[in-house]
Protein backbone atom coordinates (compact mmCIF):
# COMPACT_ATOMS: atom_id res chain seq x y z
CA UNK A 1 0.00 0.00 0.00
CA UNK A 2 1.52 3.32 -1.16
CA UNK A 3 1.55 6.08 1.42
CA UNK A 4 0.11 9.81 0.32
CA UNK A 5 0.51 13.28 1.18
CA UNK A 6 -2.60 14.95 0.02
CA UNK A 7 -2.24 18.48 0.27
CA UNK A 8 -5.27 20.67 0.69
CA UNK A 9 -7.46 17.67 0.37
CA UNK A 10 -10.37 19.16 1.88
CA UNK A 11 -10.88 21.85 -1.38
CA UNK A 12 -13.23 21.27 -3.85
CA UNK A 13 -10.67 19.08 -5.87
CA UNK A 14 -8.73 17.27 -3.39
CA UNK A 15 -11.92 16.68 -1.70
CA UNK A 16 -13.28 14.69 -4.85
CA UNK A 17 -9.64 12.86 -5.32
CA UNK A 18 -9.77 11.56 -1.65
CA UNK A 19 -13.53 10.53 -2.05
CA UNK A 20 -12.46 9.24 -5.34
CA UNK A 21 -9.81 7.02 -3.86
CA UNK A 22 -11.21 5.87 -0.84
CA UNK A 23 -14.60 4.95 -2.36
CA UNK A 24 -12.88 2.35 -4.96
CA UNK A 25 -11.01 0.71 -2.19
CA UNK A 26 -7.26 1.54 -4.17
CA UNK A 27 -4.41 0.28 -2.18
CA UNK A 28 -3.15 4.02 -1.01
CA UNK A 29 -3.39 5.43 2.37
CA UNK A 30 -3.86 8.86 2.75
CA UNK A 31 -3.02 11.48 4.87
CA UNK A 32 -4.72 15.32 4.40
CA UNK A 33 -3.00 17.95 5.37
CA UNK A 34 -5.36 21.27 5.15
CA UNK A 35 -4.73 24.85 6.51
CA UNK A 36 -9.08 25.21 6.08
CA UNK A 37 -9.22 28.14 5.00
CA UNK A 38 -11.94 29.90 3.94
CA UNK A 39 -12.67 27.07 0.97
CA UNK A 40 -11.47 24.37 2.72
CA UNK A 41 -13.97 22.37 4.60
CA UNK A 42 -13.30 19.12 6.98
CA UNK A 43 -16.62 18.31 7.14
CA UNK A 44 -16.52 16.64 3.54
CA UNK A 45 -14.34 14.27 4.59
CA UNK A 46 -15.31 13.59 8.51
CA UNK A 47 -16.91 9.92 7.32
CA UNK A 48 -13.48 8.96 6.97
CA UNK A 49 -11.63 9.88 9.56
CA UNK A 50 -13.13 7.12 11.83
CA UNK A 51 -11.01 4.55 9.58
CA UNK A 52 -7.70 5.17 10.80
CA UNK A 53 -6.54 2.52 8.47
CA UNK A 54 -6.95 4.26 5.18
CA UNK A 55 -7.14 8.26 5.78
CA UNK A 56 -5.86 10.20 8.73
CA UNK A 57 -6.67 14.54 8.69
CA UNK A 58 -3.94 17.05 9.50
CA UNK A 59 -4.61 20.48 9.91
CA UNK A 60 -1.80 22.61 9.55
CA UNK A 61 0.12 24.93 7.02
CA UNK A 62 2.44 23.51 4.12
CA UNK A 63 4.42 27.08 4.38
CA UNK A 64 5.07 24.88 8.29
CA UNK A 65 8.48 23.07 6.90
CA UNK A 66 8.69 21.31 10.44
CA UNK A 67 5.19 20.13 11.04
CA UNK A 68 5.52 18.96 6.57
CA UNK A 69 9.03 17.09 7.52
CA UNK A 70 7.31 15.71 10.51
CA UNK A 71 4.45 13.71 8.47
CA UNK A 72 6.96 12.93 5.34
CA UNK A 73 9.14 11.02 7.95
CA UNK A 74 6.20 9.88 10.96
CA UNK A 75 4.06 8.71 8.18
CA UNK A 76 6.40 6.98 5.95
CA UNK A 77 4.88 8.84 2.87
CA UNK A 78 5.72 7.65 -0.62
CA UNK A 79 4.31 10.64 -2.66
CA UNK A 80 3.25 14.11 -2.59
CA UNK A 81 0.27 15.08 -4.09
CA UNK A 82 0.14 18.71 -4.25
CA UNK A 83 -3.64 20.37 -4.43
CA UNK A 84 -2.89 23.08 -1.80
CA UNK A 85 -3.15 26.57 -3.09
CA UNK A 86 -5.22 30.08 -3.65
CA UNK A 87 -7.38 30.00 -6.29
CA UNK A 88 -9.74 31.97 -7.40
CA UNK A 89 -8.54 35.02 -10.05
CA UNK A 90 -10.77 37.52 -8.53
CA UNK A 91 -9.13 37.50 -5.17
CA UNK A 92 -5.65 37.54 -6.60
CA UNK A 93 -6.49 40.57 -8.20
CA UNK A 94 -7.73 42.41 -5.49
CA UNK A 95 -4.88 40.86 -2.91
CA UNK A 96 -2.14 38.94 -4.33
CA UNK A 97 -0.19 38.39 -1.82
CA UNK A 98 -1.81 35.42 -0.20
CA UNK A 99 -1.11 33.33 -3.64
CA UNK A 100 2.36 34.27 -3.80
CA UNK A 101 2.96 33.06 0.08
CA UNK A 102 1.10 29.57 -0.71
CA UNK A 103 1.24 28.85 -4.20
CA UNK A 104 4.92 29.74 -4.23
CA UNK A 105 6.12 29.77 -1.09
CA UNK A 106 4.33 27.09 0.35
CA UNK A 107 5.21 24.72 -2.72
CA UNK A 108 8.99 25.06 -2.29
CA UNK A 109 8.79 24.09 1.29
CA UNK A 110 7.14 20.87 0.03
CA UNK A 111 9.54 20.41 -3.07
CA UNK A 112 12.62 20.74 -0.38
CA UNK A 113 11.22 18.18 2.25
CA UNK A 114 9.78 16.04 -0.12
CA UNK A 115 13.74 15.68 -1.61
CA UNK A 116 15.28 15.97 1.92
CA UNK A 117 12.75 12.66 2.61
CA UNK A 118 13.84 11.00 -0.66
CA UNK A 119 9.81 10.81 -1.66
CA UNK A 120 8.94 8.51 -4.76
CA UNK A 121 7.00 10.57 -6.70
CA UNK A 122 5.29 14.64 -6.23
CA UNK A 123 2.66 15.59 -7.74
CA UNK A 124 2.57 19.42 -9.03
CA UNK A 125 -1.52 19.91 -9.67
CA UNK A 126 -1.55 22.97 -11.75
CA UNK A 127 -3.62 24.82 -14.21
CA UNK A 128 -4.48 25.67 -17.96
CA UNK A 129 -4.70 29.51 -16.23
CA UNK A 130 -0.55 29.40 -16.69
CA UNK A 131 -0.60 29.24 -20.48
CA UNK A 132 -2.71 32.45 -20.69
CA UNK A 133 -5.49 33.22 -23.68
CA UNK A 134 -5.34 31.59 -27.15
CA UNK A 135 -7.63 32.54 -29.63
CA UNK A 136 -6.91 29.04 -32.23
CA UNK A 137 -5.75 26.16 -31.21
CA UNK A 138 -5.09 24.59 -28.25
CA UNK A 139 -2.15 24.55 -26.05
CA UNK A 140 0.26 21.51 -26.18
CA UNK A 141 2.17 21.25 -22.94
CA UNK A 142 5.30 22.89 -24.25
CA UNK A 143 3.57 26.19 -24.98
CA UNK A 144 5.18 29.42 -23.55
CA UNK A 145 3.78 30.45 -20.38
CA UNK A 146 1.58 33.68 -20.45
CA UNK A 147 -0.30 33.98 -17.07
CA UNK A 148 -2.17 37.15 -16.58
CA UNK A 149 -3.37 37.14 -13.36
CA UNK A 150 -1.78 36.92 -10.29
CA UNK A 151 -3.24 33.66 -9.56
CA UNK A 152 -1.97 32.27 -12.92
CA UNK A 153 1.02 34.15 -12.30
CA UNK A 154 1.91 32.38 -8.89
CA UNK A 155 1.08 28.69 -10.10
CA UNK A 156 3.58 28.85 -13.24
CA UNK A 157 5.71 30.26 -10.63
CA UNK A 158 5.73 27.42 -8.88
CA UNK A 159 5.35 25.16 -11.87
CA UNK A 160 8.79 26.31 -12.83
CA UNK A 161 9.99 25.78 -8.96
CA UNK A 162 8.91 21.82 -9.42
CA UNK A 163 10.73 21.77 -12.97
CA UNK A 164 13.81 23.25 -11.34
CA UNK A 165 13.82 20.55 -8.62
CA UNK A 166 13.82 17.71 -11.05
CA UNK A 167 16.51 18.79 -13.31
CA UNK A 168 18.79 20.22 -10.50
CA UNK A 169 17.97 17.93 -7.72
CA UNK A 170 16.41 14.61 -9.61
CA UNK A 171 13.44 15.40 -7.78
CA UNK A 172 11.03 13.14 -9.09
CA UNK A 173 8.45 15.47 -10.20
CA UNK A 174 5.45 15.43 -12.57
CA UNK A 175 2.88 18.39 -13.50
CA UNK A 176 -0.56 18.16 -14.05
CA UNK A 177 -2.60 21.09 -16.14
CA UNK A 178 -6.52 20.73 -15.90
CA UNK A 179 -9.03 23.09 -17.35
CA UNK A 180 -12.15 24.49 -15.64
CA UNK A 181 -12.98 22.16 -13.32
CA UNK A 182 -16.90 21.74 -11.60
CA UNK A 183 -18.91 19.60 -9.88
CA UNK A 184 -19.94 18.50 -6.01
CA UNK A 185 -17.89 20.42 -3.00
CA UNK A 186 -16.94 23.33 -5.19
CA UNK A 187 -16.63 26.71 -2.88
CA UNK A 188 -19.30 29.33 -4.24
CA UNK A 189 -17.67 31.60 -4.97
CA UNK A 190 -16.75 29.75 -8.57
CA UNK A 191 -18.59 30.65 -11.63
CA UNK A 192 -20.91 27.71 -11.80
CA UNK A 193 -22.01 27.45 -8.30
CA UNK A 194 -22.65 31.11 -7.95
CA UNK A 195 -24.58 30.60 -10.45
CA UNK A 196 -26.70 27.99 -9.32
CA UNK A 197 -27.53 29.43 -6.06
CA UNK A 198 -28.64 32.63 -7.35
CA UNK A 199 -30.90 31.13 -9.84
CA UNK A 200 -32.17 29.22 -6.94
CA UNK A 201 -32.72 32.38 -5.23
CA UNK A 202 -34.16 34.33 -8.38
CA UNK A 203 -31.22 36.61 -7.93
CA UNK A 204 -29.10 38.25 -10.90
CA UNK A 205 -26.75 36.22 -12.33
CA UNK A 206 -23.55 38.04 -12.64
CA UNK A 207 -21.72 37.51 -16.19
CA UNK A 208 -18.16 39.51 -16.94
CA UNK A 209 -18.50 41.68 -20.38
CA UNK A 210 -20.87 40.21 -22.88
CA UNK A 211 -20.10 36.52 -21.35
CA UNK A 212 -18.55 35.66 -24.71
CA UNK A 213 -15.50 34.46 -22.86
CA UNK A 214 -14.42 30.78 -23.84
CA UNK A 215 -13.70 27.93 -21.28
CA UNK A 216 -13.08 24.39 -21.60
CA UNK A 217 -15.19 22.43 -18.85
CA UNK A 218 -13.87 18.96 -17.23
CA UNK A 219 -16.22 17.27 -14.96
CA UNK A 220 -14.32 17.06 -11.48
CA UNK A 221 -14.29 13.22 -11.11
CA UNK A 222 -12.80 12.97 -15.21
CA UNK A 223 -10.20 15.03 -13.57
CA UNK A 224 -9.34 12.66 -10.66
CA UNK A 225 -9.08 9.21 -13.01
CA UNK A 226 -6.67 11.63 -15.15
CA UNK A 227 -4.93 12.06 -11.97
CA UNK A 228 -4.69 8.74 -10.97
CA UNK A 229 -3.49 7.28 -14.65
CA UNK A 230 -0.76 9.88 -14.54
CA UNK A 231 0.30 9.26 -11.15
CA UNK A 232 0.45 4.83 -12.16
CA UNK A 233 1.01 5.20 -15.63
CA UNK A 234 2.87 9.00 -16.06
CA UNK A 235 6.16 9.48 -16.83
CA UNK A 236 8.67 11.64 -14.22
CA UNK A 237 9.94 14.92 -15.27
CA UNK A 238 6.92 15.26 -17.85
CA UNK A 239 4.00 17.77 -17.66
CA UNK A 240 0.40 16.14 -18.72
CA UNK A 241 -2.52 18.75 -19.92
CA UNK A 242 -5.97 17.29 -18.79
CA UNK A 243 -9.10 18.83 -20.34
CA UNK A 244 -12.44 17.59 -22.04
CA UNK A 245 -12.37 19.55 -25.50
CA UNK A 246 -15.81 20.73 -24.60
CA UNK A 247 -15.93 24.52 -24.79
CA UNK A 248 -18.28 26.76 -23.86
CA UNK A 249 -19.16 30.81 -23.26
CA UNK A 250 -20.18 31.69 -19.63
CA UNK A 251 -23.10 33.00 -20.91
CA UNK A 252 -24.39 29.80 -22.54
CA UNK A 253 -23.40 27.99 -19.14
CA UNK A 254 -25.37 30.51 -17.17
CA UNK A 255 -28.29 29.82 -19.87
CA UNK A 256 -28.06 26.24 -19.42
CA UNK A 257 -28.29 26.24 -15.84
CA UNK A 258 -31.26 27.93 -16.00
CA UNK A 259 -32.66 26.06 -18.23
CA UNK A 260 -31.80 22.60 -15.92
CA UNK A 261 -33.28 24.37 -12.97
CA UNK A 262 -36.59 26.11 -14.52
CA UNK A 263 -35.61 29.79 -14.30
CA UNK A 264 -35.81 33.00 -16.64
CA UNK A 265 -33.12 34.12 -18.71
CA UNK A 266 -34.07 37.46 -17.64
CA UNK A 267 -32.10 36.82 -14.23
CA UNK A 268 -29.12 37.54 -16.60
CA UNK A 269 -27.07 40.95 -15.32
CA UNK A 270 -23.94 41.73 -17.43
CA UNK A 271 -20.73 43.45 -15.24
CA UNK A 272 -17.98 45.57 -15.81
CA UNK A 273 -15.28 42.74 -17.08
CA UNK A 274 -12.66 41.88 -15.00
CA UNK A 275 -9.11 43.43 -15.38
CA UNK A 276 -6.65 40.66 -17.64
CA UNK A 277 -9.90 38.40 -18.14
CA UNK A 278 -8.85 35.84 -20.83
CA UNK A 279 -11.15 35.46 -23.25
CA UNK A 280 -10.36 31.59 -24.15
CA UNK A 281 -8.92 28.62 -22.48
CA UNK A 282 -8.02 25.51 -24.83
CA UNK A 283 -5.98 22.00 -23.74
CA UNK A 284 -4.38 19.35 -26.02
CA UNK A 285 -4.97 16.50 -23.49
CA UNK A 286 -3.31 13.79 -26.36
CA UNK A 287 -0.25 13.06 -24.10
CA UNK A 288 -2.77 12.17 -21.43
CA UNK A 289 -5.35 10.30 -23.51
CA UNK A 290 -2.09 8.05 -24.35
CA UNK A 291 -1.57 6.73 -20.82
CA UNK A 292 -5.36 5.27 -21.54
CA UNK A 293 -7.58 8.46 -19.78
CA UNK A 294 -10.15 10.03 -21.70
CA UNK A 295 -13.26 11.93 -19.80
CA UNK A 296 -16.62 9.96 -19.55
CA UNK A 297 -18.88 12.94 -19.04
CA UNK A 298 -20.12 15.37 -21.12
CA UNK A 299 -20.67 19.23 -19.87
CA UNK A 300 -24.87 18.76 -20.28
CA UNK A 301 -24.95 15.39 -18.19
CA UNK A 302 -22.30 16.58 -16.01
CA UNK A 303 -23.87 20.15 -15.40
CA UNK A 304 -27.15 18.50 -14.63
CA UNK A 305 -25.57 16.34 -12.07
CA UNK A 306 -23.74 19.50 -10.23
CA UNK A 307 -26.85 21.18 -10.09
CA UNK A 308 -28.69 18.13 -8.33
CA UNK A 309 -26.33 17.88 -5.75
CA UNK A 310 -26.37 21.37 -5.01
CA UNK A 311 -30.25 21.43 -4.65
CA UNK A 312 -29.54 18.39 -2.42
CA UNK A 313 -27.19 19.30 -0.41
CA UNK A 314 -28.19 22.81 0.60
CA UNK A 315 -27.52 22.46 4.16
CA UNK A 316 -23.63 22.29 3.13
CA UNK A 317 -24.33 25.24 0.72
CA UNK A 318 -25.92 27.21 3.65
CA UNK A 319 -23.02 26.93 5.75
CA UNK A 320 -21.23 29.16 3.77
CA UNK A 321 -23.67 31.61 2.78
CA UNK A 322 -24.33 32.04 6.28
CA UNK A 323 -20.92 32.77 7.42
CA UNK A 324 -20.47 36.40 7.69
CA UNK A 325 -16.81 36.52 5.70
CA UNK A 326 -18.80 35.30 2.93
CA UNK A 327 -21.71 37.62 2.99
CA UNK A 328 -18.82 40.86 3.22
CA UNK A 329 -16.58 39.27 0.20
CA UNK A 330 -19.90 38.90 -2.28
CA UNK A 331 -21.52 41.95 -1.41
CA UNK A 332 -17.61 43.75 -1.98
CA UNK A 333 -16.94 42.32 -5.36
CA UNK A 334 -20.83 42.28 -6.82
CA UNK A 335 -22.16 45.24 -4.74
CA UNK A 336 -25.24 43.32 -3.43
CA UNK A 337 -25.73 40.14 -0.83
CA UNK A 338 -25.46 36.97 -2.14
CA UNK A 339 -28.74 35.46 -1.26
Amino acid sequence: MKRLLVTGGCGFIGTNFIRYIISRNLPYFIVNLDKLTYAGRRKNLIEFEQNSNIYKFVCGDILDNRLVRSILVDEKIDIIINFAAETHVDRSISGAFPFILTNVAGTQVLLEEALNKGVELFLQISTDEVYGSILEGRFTETAHLKPSSPYAASKASSDLLALAYYHTYSLPVIITRASNNYGYYQYPEKFIPVMIIRAKYNKSLPIYGDGRNKREWLYVEDHCKALLTILEKGKVGEIYNIGSEEEWENLEVARLILSIMGKSESLIKFIKDRPGHDYRYALNSQKTRNLGWKPQIDFRSGIKLTVEWYCKNWDWVLEILNDHNYQKYFQNHYSEKCI
